[in-house]
């Protein structure tokens, strides 16, 4: 088990040098290029995060990924300790670390440049740390506690939910703590890593909480999301792991002990608010990503414990778990990197990752120069961040719109923009009127599709501008030296 944990990381770092970006890890590469103590969409540890692997390994796509890779490896660890901890046995600790390994949650999240990499880190270490407390009863480990939830705080505001986990345990198994300084003393310290993002939003007109916390209340009922929502963890985690964790969570609080209320505290209060959020709108895939740690160790105390060894349907799970979520890895792997199915816009990975840029942004560079264009203009983060990262050579991209993601970024002057540019967009219909209003001349001279397989993926459309008019607009965020 412990070689299959070590392939199966292997297999992760090979990817993550080898898959181009995302465009939401190209998006948080220009937050690391200005940093700031908060971002609109999240926290600073990402920015963070990819700074420290880029100074190491440079601008590459390991680089980028670098630092969210070694917090994989240290989730791996963090699972085995807990399981071992908490379901008193070594072998069961292993199992739920390599059954952590196998979910496509994990591989797909914990190999990208993005906050959920590093909150599944955190909350395995959350875990981890109450799982020690609870076995050592040294308050102690109170202080780990809210440093691992602090991280989580600093990387993503479903880290709330970890502390609605820590809390309902702490009520309902840890009751005795109240009594003592520790937890008081935990919430402190995890409420002070929240402050500097306090304080920047508090500086931007609360824009971080409109955003995130909006969510709460948009759209209209629409059972189709909640199915949706259900599918996509059945993938995630794969049906028999997925299986397993619910024979184990439904099995936690049963037998006397109260050894994995943790583990389920730690899911409870995330399920029930995205069932909830899923019956009225869209929960994206990677929304739950921080519960399955915790699902990991309930799936392995399920393939463990002798109560259920006699149901027959855990028993199939347990022969078919590794088969079958080895075999959806070693598809996504497969498609990931030799796009062998060509599905073109139905894609997933080659919609979401830079699959096929380099010649779109090869002829960008080739027409920029020949237009003698003193930057590229963007109106959309998705080309912002592609082409700051894969652009060759660089030069200037500013971004004319959603001037909110940029906040930390620099602005440009009206030298820079009454010089000719080139406007890239994928949504002329949408974006070009922003831009029209800012520019007398614009000229559409290339569409350029981004291809993987024979299969068009999406369109660039590429426009020469110039005559520009009024007040400067946009911002740098990765500037170039130019």
């Amino acid at each position: 088990m412990l070689l299959l944990i070590g392939v199966l990381t292997l297999a992760r770092f090979i990817t993550a040098a080898y898959l181009p970006l995302s465009f939401d890890e190209a998006y948080f590469w220009l937050w690391s290029k200005n940093l700031a103590i908060s971002y609109y969409d999240h926290p600073p540890l990402i920015a963070l995060a990819i700074r420290l692997g880029t100074l190491v390994f440079g601008d590459t796509e390991f680089g980028v990924r670098a630092v969210s890779l070694a917090a994989s490896v240290a989730a791996s660890w963090a699972v085995w300790r807990a399981g071992a901890v908490l379901l008193g046995n070594e072998a069961a600790g292993v199992t739920a670390s390599v059954l952590f390994n196998l979910t496509l949650m994990v591989a797909t999240q914990s190999m990208s440049a993005t906050p959920d990499a590093l909150v599944l880190a955190e909350a395995a270490f959350v875990l981890l740390s109450v799982a020690k407390l609870q076995a050592s009863g040294d308050g102690r480990w109170w202080i780990a506690v809210g440093a691992s939830l602090g991280m989580a705080l600093l990387t993503k505001y479903t880290a709330f939910f970890l502390g609605a986990g820590v809390a309902l345990w702490l009520v309902v198994a840890g009751r005795h703590w109240l009594k003592s300084p520790w937890p008081y003393a935990a919430a402190m310290l995890a409420f002070a890593f929240f402050v500097p993002n306090l304080l920047w939003n508090a500086a931007h007109d609360w824009v971080s909480f409109k955003f995130q916390f909006g969510r709460v209340v948009e759209g209209a009922p629409a059972l189709k999301y909640f199915f949706e929502f259900i599918a996509g963890q059945i993938a995630l985690a794969s049906p028999f792991i997925l299986l397993a964790a619910i024979f184990g969570l439904a099995a936690s609080h049963r037998g006397g002990k109260r050894t994995l209320w943790i583990a389920a505290t730690l899911v409870w209060p995330a399920l029930g608010y995205f069932a909830i959020h899923a019956i009225h709108s869209r929960v994206q895939g990677n929304w739950p990503s921080f519960t399955y740690p915790p699902l990991a160790v309930l799936a392995a105390s399920a393939f463990h414990r002798d109560q259920l060894r006699a149901n027959r349907l855990l028993t199939l799970s347990r022969r078919l778990a590794v088969p079958v979520a080895l075999t959806i890895l070693i598809v996504t792997y497969a498609q990931a990197v030799m796009g062998f199915l060509p599905w073109g816009i139905h894609d997933p990975v080659a919609r979401m990752t830079a699959q096929g840029i380099g010649p779109v942004v090869s002829e960008i560079s080739t027409l920029a120069r020949q237009r003698k264009a003193a930057a590229i203009v963007t109106a959309d983060y998705v080309p912002t961040g592609w082409i700051s990262f894969y652009l060759r050579p660089s030069m200037p991209v500013l971004p004319v719109a959603e001037d909110y993601r940029y906040l930390q970024a620099p602005r440009a002057d009206a030298r820079i923009l009454q010089k000719p540019l080139v406007f890239v967009t994928r949504n002329p219909a949408l974006e070009l009127p922003d831009v029209a209003k800012h520019f007398s001349q614009i000229r559409l001279e290339k569409i350029l599709p981004r291809m993987r397989s024979g299969a068009i993926i999406d369109r660039f459309f590429v426009y020469s501008l110039s005559g520009f008019h009024g007040a400067p607009v946009g911002r740098l965020p990765f500037l170039t030296g130019d």
